[in-house]
């Protein structure tokens, strides 16, 4: 079965990306900054033969093209629930657009998670996460996201508490995104590999 690598993404507008960074180095670098790392994301994971990746933006596109999907309407998990919902049968994993970090091999590894696992997290440092992923043999539980906290320290325990049993979930790497100055800051190492 087709393997699917979905990346959530705001579209690179000036003032509209990276608000927190932005703050601190302007909106200017914060929109380059995101930009240069989605577009380092996409280049790099659309490479891989082992998934197809989809890329779900918001705002929504006026065009939809083969791989690029608009998020739709709703809260964050309203919108992280549409691609396990839309996109053909078989494992999918959805990430982030702003992880300097992110690499091949920790995709791999979640999909390898969701040989064993119904449901796969990437935790942050922070307390949130930056992959959830599905095996789909099975829907998504109806109450994923709902009451959770989000852009907080408690946003993954939230997230996990939703999960009802009979639910196998795996834990895989942890890797962070970029929020503001300090974020970046402890990311520039890894913007050099």
């Amino acid at each position: 079965m087709k393997r699917h690598l979905v990346i959530f993404a705001r579209t690179p507008q000036f003032g509209r990306v990276k608000r927190r960074l932005a703050e601190a180095i302007g909106p200017l670098a914060a929109m380059r900054f995101y930009r240069q790392t989605l577009d380092r994301q996409l280049r790099t994971l659309s490479r891989d033969r082992r998934w197809t990746v989809w890329l779900f933006v918001t705002p929504d596109p006026a065009r939809r093209r083969a791989t690029v999907r608009g998020q739709g309407r709703g809260d964050l998990g309203q919108r992280m629930k549409r691609p396990f919902r839309l996109l053909p049968p078989g494992p999918l994993v959805l990430v982030g657009s702003d992880i300097p970090a992110m690499r091949p091999h920790h995709i791999a590894r979640a999909f390898a998670l969701l040989g064993r696992h119904d449901l796969v997290f990437g935790p942050a440092s922070d307390g949130g996460f930056w992959l959830i992923g599905a095996r789909r043999s099975r829907p998504l539980p109806r109450c994923l996201f709902i009451g959770v906290q989000w852009s907080t320290a408690k946003t993954l325990a939230d997230t996990l508490a939703t999960i009802p049993a009979g639910y196998s979930v795996g834990i895989a790497d942890t890797l962070d995104d970029v929020d503001d100055i300090d974020d970046l800051q402890r990311a520039l190492p890894s913007r050099r590999e």
